[in-house]
């Protein structure tokens, strides 16, 4: 790839080209130019480009710019924010939820009055809770994404200064390097090296060379080498360029609309819409045939209609989103405190899943604070003249005793160091004549610097080591006994070379070649002081750690065997190079490091690993861990990591520390422990209710509940179930990651639905045998049991421990369930009875009704144990499908508060209809447990 320095004034552009029409530009105070059409901008001079957009090269003012913000709005793509009234409309999407309350009005119009408006009242309350809590749930995520900022540098007031992209604006000036992500449409103006990767935009997997060179009209985005696009990825060299086209007016922005309109669903979304799809065509089918059954016994149209919809809300989980939502935001909160931010909270359920972490060793398993140590020549002792040199190969210019202006952070060491005070100002006087920026393939820098007082120019080049090596014309033996003592030490390591290069204006790859060595730059990294207690914590997790690093291997596996990661082989890129994927898979069971890895290998480690089964994390902070942090089933870095690494990630550590990530795991699979105890809580019961509300309008000459009765259950048990994300977990739950199998659900409801549906049948005979009861004394009778019931089977579901004695629960969790199970005791008993249609139930049937529920409780935990006894097979967890989330991802970099579109579980309809507990889409796998995770 060619690299050069290019300015192109408007005087020295090339021949105009025709552009399409601009606006005039503004004169007036307040006004500001319209931006520009990029393939306009393309094709039209710099100096054309500037002077419509009312610019210079040196950037606008502050005043200008702030003048331009209020005229052209935020740089932003995804306007999103929580509202209460959308809140609302997706609670009341619900049809079965619209139908009953057209059931509730038209009773109310035939003389119903007191039921209609009881079914009213309840049915609001209902819709209450939902929106309360989703909207909290929503409004938390929000907070949560406005800490997450993403700024550029642009030139303001002619000095760089960074900025939140979303307040860019036309006209401005940006300075791009290497992972950036670019902020807006911008024309460039001049550029070193840089190219773009544009697959967001183009699916064009290779960068694309850009130059500040007109194109013609008419060209396609693909083809527009003279502008870097927004969204897209600096992929190698540095630039400036004038932003033309900013928000929805860029080429990005007007993609990022029309994906707005279209949400993509997660894995767990999807499962969540095809079980209940399920759920739904079961309820509709016992619905209809209580209603057939009602008609055919000539009970009045109207109570049957009513019966039949609430039987239909009461067992599907209406409450669901507000469960998971809640559980979410509380999670999200709790990682927040402990310096852990997501940014989609369903993240939080996936690292929680996350059995297998990559992760780089800079920052990581190091301290990160890199020292320079010293400068060897080829004798093995200090030298002076390496550090030159050294100095001289700095990827970015030494601003004298400021030292170097965005260095990596090995040439911030390097000026940095004592060693160099000395050296500093006669290196400044160096020309820089080009520069060929690091690239991950060729692992070194190259600059042509020029003597001012001799006139002689110098190619120095530095890098690892053996790309080094490859290059120079002289043996390298005679240094490496000195390099093999400072690798097997545990330092890095760069070689430094250099050559005459009198003819030479421009640099590529082509020119790293017969140089003569100089010596080593040698740097010290040590290990955290608590990296091994966190490798071990994970380790206790069940979370396998593999380190990648483009760093020696050599050097990469002294510092984990320093840290205690596991005895494993260590593989380098051309390692991986030689296996196939069947291969690879194999291997990363039994390697501990991946060493010399460059950016595409650490995506296809992760993609391989993936395929074999499991969720996979990857940790990085560069750009080049972007490809690596889009492969992974969860993208994780670090708050002071580059723009691209964050745009890539999924989760942001505000600590590069593995025991703060080590939380962020405990606290996903707490999340999923609680939400699984909600589902097969409800499983294990009103499964069965449907059977038996069908069995009991078959058999008894009158509606076992009446439609207000069913929906006021449904309101207290909804109510307990609020509680279930304070509840605790047992350790053994955390030890092992969970994932979501529908097939488990399912089989957990038909095995448990039974057990409900049997204890309904027998309050069924106790209220009319035993009791001889009437129409009203049964409602109370089936209302208490199957409350009660429901209610209190969380005490068993949550825990394979013996309940109370070995698991307890948490203190909100006990008093919302025992509670409601008061106040659905009370109610029979209270002068509200004769309004809901209850009547006091004899002092000898609560000691008949305490009996059941102990004996229903006793086999639902004997049905537990064999449950999970018995076992069952499960296939490999599926590999999630990521169509469109990088797009999603970058439409965050661009909008006001940092969160991308729709961060909380907006579930389908179906499930907004359904009651909570009935739907079994989220369950772990069977082979990992309720118990054994």
């Amino acid at each position: 790839m060619m690299a050069r320095r290019v300015h192109i004034d408007g005087d020295s552009a090339t021949a105009p080209s025709r552009a399409v029409p601009q606006p005039p530009r503004a004169t007036g105070q307040g006004e500001a130019p319209a931006s520009m059409d990029i393939g306009g901008a393309a094709s039209m001079s710099i100096g054309d480009v500037l002077s419509t957009l009312s610019a210079t090269a040196d950037g606008l003012t502050s005043v200008e710019a702030a003048r331009r913000l209020r005229v052209h709005g935020h740089n932003s793509v995804d306007g999103h924010r929580t509202r209460l009234l959308p809140v609302i409309a997706s609670q009341l999407r619900s049809p079965l939820l619209i139908l009953l309350l057209v059931a509730a009005a038209v009773s109310f119009l035939v003389g119903e009055r007191t039921d209609a408006v009881i079914i009213g009242v309840i049915v609001s309350l209902s819709v209450g809770l939902g929106v309360s809590n989703e909207y909290r749930a929503e409004r938390a995520a929000d907070l949560l994404h406005d800490q997450v900022r993403r700024q550029a540098t642009v030139l303001r007031d002619g000095t760089p200064v960074r900025v939140d992209v979303v307040d860019i604006v036309p006209g401005d000036v940006v300075l791009l390097r290497l992972g950036d992500v670019v902020p807006a449409d911008i024309r460039i103006v001049e550029q070193a090296g840089l190219a773009c990767d544009e697959s967001v935009l183009t699916g064009e997997s290779l960068p694309v060379e850009k130059s500040p060179r007109q194109v013609p009209a008419g060209c396609a985005v693909g083809d527009l080498a003279s502008c870097a696009l927004m969204g897209t990825v600096v992929a190698g060299g540095t630039a400036r360029g004038v932003v033309v086209a900013t928000g929805a007016r860029s080429e990005f922005g007007q993609v990022a609309a029309g994906l707005a309109t279209r949400r993509t669903e997660t894995e767990f979304q999807i499962g969540l819409r095809r079980f209940a799809m399920l759920l739904v065509w079961v309820a509709a089918s016992l619905c209809a045939a209580i209603l057939v059954i009602n008609v055919v016994l000539r009970r009045p149209l109207l109570d049957s209609v009513l019966f039949a919809l609430a039987i239909a809300v009461g067992i599907t989980p209406q409450l669901l989103p507000a469960v998971v939502a809640t559980s979410l935001a509380a999670g999200s909160r709790r990682l927040a405190a402990r310096k852990v931010l997501v940014k989609r909270l369903v993240c939080i359920e996936d690292l929680g899943n996350v059995d297998t972490l990559f992760t780089d060793k800079t920052g990581t398993l190091t301290i990160g604070r890199i020292t320079f140590m010293r400068a060897v020549g080829v004798n093995g002792v200090r030298s002076a003249d390496v550090l030159r040199l050294g100095l001289l190969a700095c990827d970015t210019a030494i601003a004298g005793r400021s030292g170097a202006v965005d260095a990596n952070p090995l040439d911030a060491a390097t000026v940095r160091s004592p060693s160099a005070e000395a050296l500093l100002d006669e290196v400044g006087r160096y020309q820089r004549v080009a520069v060929l920026p690091f690239d991950h393939d060729r692992a070194m820098t190259s600059v042509l610097v020029r003597d001012p007082d001799s006139g002689e120019q110098i190619l120095v080049v530095k890098g690892a080591p053996e790309a080094v090596r490859a290059r120079t014309a002289d043996d390298f033996d005679a240094i490496t006994d000195a390099l093999t003592a400072e690798l097997d030490a545990g330092h890095r390591v760069v070689a430094v070379a250099s050559r005459t290069a009198p003819t030479l204006t421009t640099l590529t790859a082509d020119d790293e070649r017969e140089l003569t060595l100089a010596g080593l730059l040698v740097y010290l990294d040590p290990p955290k002081p608590d990296a091994a207690e966190a490798l071990t914590r994970l380790a206790d997790l069940g979370v396998r750690v593999r380190v990648l690093t483009g760093d020696h291997p050599t050097v990469a596996a002294k510092v984990c065997r320093d840290l205690g990661l596991p005895d494993g082989s260590v593989l380098t890129g051309t390692d991986i190079d030689r296996l196939d994927d069947h291969g690879l898979a194999t291997a990363i069971d039994t390697t501990t490091v991946f060493a010399r890895v460059t950016p595409a290998q650490k995506a296809r480690i992760v993609r391989v690993r993936r395929q074999a089964g499991g969720d996979v994390a990857f940790l990085g902070d560069g750009v080049n861990d972007a490809l690596a942090l889009h492969a992974a089933d969860v993208g994780i870095s670090v708050d002071s990591a580059t723009d691209v690494a964050k745009d890539a990630a999924d989760v942001i550590l505000l600590e590069k520390d593995l025991g703060v990530l080590a939380d962020g795991v405990v606290e996903g699979r707490r999340i999923f422990a609680n939400t699984i105890k909600y589902v097969l809580m409800g499983t294990s019961s009103n499964f069965g209710n449907m059977f038996s509300a069908a069995g009991a309008s078959a058999l008894l000459p009158f509606l076992p509940m009446l439609p207000d009765q069913i929906l006021l259950g449904n309101l207290l048990y909804d109510t307990s179930q609020l509680a279930i994300p304070t509840d605790d977990v047992d350790h053994e739950q955390l030890r092992r990651p969970s994932h979501w199998d529908i097939q488990f659900i399912r089989r957990f409801m038909l095995f448990f639905g039974p057990v409900s549906s049997v204890f309904d049948f027998a309050t069924f005979g106790i209220m009319r045998w035993g009791f001889h009861a009437g129409p009203e004394l049964f409602r109370s009778g089936w209302f208490i049991e199957s409350l009660a019931t429901q209610t209190l089977v969380i005490f068993v579901i949550r825990t394979r421990r013996v309940p109370f004695f070995r698991s307890r629960p948490s203190l909100p969790l006990t008093l919302a369930a025992l509670g409601v199970v008061t106040v659905g005791v009370l109610l029979p008993l209270s002068p509200l009875a004769g309004v809901l249609g209850f009547a006091a139930p004899p002092g000898a049937f609560f000691v008949v009704i305490i009996g059941l529920v102990l004996a229903y409780l006793a086999l639902a935990q004997a049905g537990t144990w064999l449950f999970y006894r018995l076992g069952t097979v499960h296939g490999r967890p599926p590999v999630r499908q990521r169509r469109m989330r990088r797009l999603r991802r970058r439409m965050a970099h661009f909008h006001p508060s940092g969160r991308s579109h729709h961060l909380t579980p907006r579930l389908p309809w179906r499930l907004r209809t359904a009651r909570p507990g009935k739907v079994g889409t989220l369950a772990p796998s069977p082979s990992r447990s309720v118990g054994e995770r």
